[in-house]
């Protein structure tokens, strides 16, 4: 399987304006920027969708754990902060930090935690992120 999106970029890199679009048309030329990435300017950045990319990829993933243990989640919600750090002369993405908070009838947990950390590892966004990925998980009752 493949997938693809595509970005336009026109002018500088602090005055210029770019777009990134989708295959599937989810998004459609929606807006990014210097400011957009370094600032509080409106528009997306390519960390906020690696970080979408590494919570929706983690949670679809820990559900076919939780399904391989005989599971089933009434609800899994996952947020990922993805870092951006200076590194020399440029930059790069040095961390995902995952959250996640789940309901899952009939497990404990231990045996959650085990399939969460098996998940943060398996995952294939996180296998393609070289940055430090951490991971707090959270049963709910």
């Amino acid at each position: 399987m493949k997938k693809s999106a595509s970005a336009h970029w026109s002018g500088g890199i602090k005055d210029g304006q770019g777009s990134i679009s989708t295959e599937t048309g989810v998004l459609r030329e929606a807006p990014y920027g210097f400011k957009s990435r370094f600032e509080d300017g409106p528009g997306t950045n390519p960390e906020e969708l690696i970080a979408a990319a590494h919570a929706a990829c983690f949670t679809m993933a820990l559900s076919l754990g939780l399904g391989n243990a005989g599971l089933t989640a009434d609800s899994i919600d996952t947020k990922a902060v993805v870092t951006l750090d200076k590194d020399g002369d440029g930059f790069s993405i040095t961390t995902s930090h995952l959250t996640c908070k789940a309901k899952v009838p009939g497990t404990d947990a231990a045996t959650f935690d085990k399939i969460a950390q098996e998940t943060k590892l398996a995952c294939p966004v996180s296998k393609v992120l070289k940055a430090s990925i951490s991971l707090d998980a959270t049963l709910e009752s």
